[in-house]
Order: C-alpha cells, then sequence, then structure tokens
C-alpha cells in the first residue's frame, strides 16, 4: 500500500485500519476473521459529507438546495466509484473467492464502499485535518470542472414535480434477492399509491434513482 500512501500524502500509524478498510464481508467470512470495512464506510460516509460540504460553504454563494444537489453528485455512488478507479484502490480489495471469480473487486458499488472505508480509516488514524486534505485534493479538481458531472439526481427532479402537483410519492422495496455480498435491490416508487417507476441495482439508494428515472420517463410519455 505504500504506492497509494505516497500518492495520497500520509503516513499512516495503525496498519490494521486500513487492513479492515479493505476487506469485503465475504473475504472476512472466509477467513473466519473480525471484521470487514462496513463500520469504516459508514464513518468515512459522514466524513466525506461534512467536508464536501465546509467546501461548498465556504467557497460557493450558492442556496442550500444547490449546495444539496450538489454535494449529492459528488458524494453519490458513480463519484465514489470514480474516485476510487483513479486511485486504484481495487488493487488493494480483499475478496472471497466467489466474489472475486464474480469479478467483485471491479464492481462499481463496492469500489465506492472502499473509498468511503479508507476516509473512515484515515479519520481515525490521522484526524480530521489530514483527511479532510486528502478528500479536498481528491473531490474538489471534480467540483471545479464544469465538464464533470456523475449523475443527474432523478429523485430530487421527481420529487419537484411531485410537490408542484400536490402528489404523494413513496419508495418501497419490492424485492431483495442474492448473498449478502452480493445482494440486488428492486425498488417502486408510487405516486399517489400508484406505481410509476421500478428500478433495480447493487444498493437502494441506486435502485430508487433507476426507479425515479423509470417514472419520470413515464411522466414524459404521458404528458
Amino acid at each position: 500500500m505504500n504506492k497509494l500512501f505516497k500518492r495520497l500524502g500520509i503516513v499512516p500509524c495503525d496498519m490494521r485500519l486500513y487492513q479492515t478498510a479493505f476487506s469485503h464481508s465475504s473475504y472476512v467470512n472466509e477467513n473466519h476473521l473480525k471484521a470487514d470495512y462496513e463500520r469504516l464506510e459508514f464513518l468515512g460516509d459522514a466524513v466525506l459529507e461534512l467536508v464536501t460540504s465546509d467546501y461548498l460553504y465556504r467557497n460557493k454563494n450558492f442556496k442550500e438546495g444547490d449546495m444539496t444537489k450538489i454535494r449529492a453528485s459528488y458524494v453519490c455512488e458513480n463519484a465514489l466509484a470514480e474516485y476510487s478507479r483513479d486511485l486504484g484502490l481495487s488493487d488493494y480489495i480483499k475478496v472471497g473467492h466467489g466474489e472475486e471469480a464474480d469479478g467483485g473487486r471491479y464492481k462499481k458499488v463496492i469500489q465506492a464502499d472502499i473509498f468511503e472505508a479508507l476516509m473512515g480509516a484515515i479519520y481515525l488514524d490521522l484526524g480530521f485535518d489530514i483527511v479532510k486534505k486528502v478528500i479536498l485534493s481528491i473531490v474538489v479538481p471534480y467540483i471545479e470542472d464544469p465538464n464533470i458531472s456523475f449523475f443527474k439526481d432523478y429523485k430530487s427532479v421527481l420529487q419537484e414535480y411531485v410537490q408542484t402537483e400536490q402528489r404523494g410519492l413513496v419508495y418501497e422495496l419490492e424485492n431483495e434477492e442474492g448473498p449478502s455480498h452480493n445482494k440486488t435491490f428492486t425498488i417502486v416508487v408510487r405516486i399517489d399509491n400508484i406505481i410509476y417507476g421500478r428500478g433495480s441495482a447493487p444498493s437502494k439508494k441506486e435502485a430508487e434513482q433507476e426507479a425515479a428515472k423509470n417514472a419520470l420517463d413515464k411522466l414524459a410519455k404521458i404528458e
């Protein structure tokens, strides 16, 4: 990992944190280890949102709603997976044999998770100031590049439409299948209790976006 640490400009203290950050549940289960990256991923997600929010507040004169949308664009799964690929994190991911055979180390959801877990590890190991510096060095160039946009927030667009029409909007989990390390979620979106869209993806958030996009496509045809 020395190459990665050099690129990030950090000198780790507790290597155990980084070993955990790169350990997928499938690897942990196969090798009877204590912890996978999920707790670090949870922490890293919060740190990423805080650092990105702080940067936007201090450097951009945007309204609250606009800052929320911009932040969502640069901490979404697509964005995190791109940061992960740019850093070559797939070289360090440890997955079980089944997951390896299924191309797990290159799956977008796992690459995104690993990036968050790594940020969580840096935060615990070296503190907020260091992880803030690392995150800003990675994320800010993307924010400042007008030609880069990771995804359109279909949920926000649909929410605005529904509010304008004063209609009810609900997302529901319709189906969940596959092993714990390789699940597929299917989400339906209801407007006034009628299913308007359906989406499937490796994460609930992404499935909701797909469902919202499907609903917007149908609404466009209706109107």
